[in-house]
């Protein structure tokens, strides 16, 4: 069965919206997902589901933490194979000396269009490095993200779409998650296949 990252916008911040993990998987097993596994506390789930249309998926999801703590967070859903693309596109990849801990991945809800992109170029940054990259916006913070020098409203302005951030580790985490579900899942269909034979 398919893995589905899901990372939600907002969660968990400071003493807004707060979510309890083992309650955000008691939503999304309501809604029929399987295998629901979660991520530290700022809202990244992991799980199996057939349902191959994503956005009406998300709206599902979205409804259903509305529904049961009163806001409805943005929810980013990404599958296995996107986020392993995620991953393997990374212009730092080839990188020495860089800090996970200092590059963040910005999952975009939209692709941004060809202006916005041609306007996200025009933007100046100090010590900042920023990649867009489709759905995923990649920014490494030399000098830490506690105090980044970077306009972040403007970024997100210029891009006209929502986002939330992971830092790497947490994104390589959530890729591991996915591909542990698919490969379990397909262990237990190979057995289930050899059992009838």
């Amino acid at each position: 069965m398919p893995a589905v990252i899901s990372i939600l916008r907002g969660v968990n911040v400071g003493s807004h919206n707060r979510i309890k993990m083992d309650a955000l998987r008691d939503v999304y097993q309501s809604l029929g997902l399987k295998d629901c596994q979660t991520f530290i506390q700022s809202g990244n789930v992991a799980f199996s589901s057939e349902e191959t249309d994503l956005a009406k998926l998300r709206n599902r999801i979205e409804g259903a933490i509305e529904k049961k703590f009163g806001f409805r967070p943005d929810v980013i859903l990404r599958t296995a194979k996107e986020m392993r693309s995620v991953v393997v596109g990374s212009p730092f990849t080839d990188r020495k000396n860089i800090d996970p801990s200092k590059l963040l991945v910005t999952f975009l809800a939209e692709k941004p269009d060809a202006k916005a992109r041609r306007e996200f170029m025009k933007i100046k940054s100090d010590s900042e490095e920023m990649y867009l990259n489709g759905r995923e916006l990649y920014i490494y913070f030399a000098e830490g993200l506690a105090r980044p020098k970077i306009a972040w409203m403007s970024v997100v302005k210029t891009l006209r779409t929502t986002g939330t951030g992971r830092n790497w580790n947490t994104v390589l985490k959530l890729l591991e998650m996915a591909v542990k579900l698919e490969t379990s899942g397909q262990s237990l269909a190979n057995g289930k296949t050899r059992l009838k034979h």
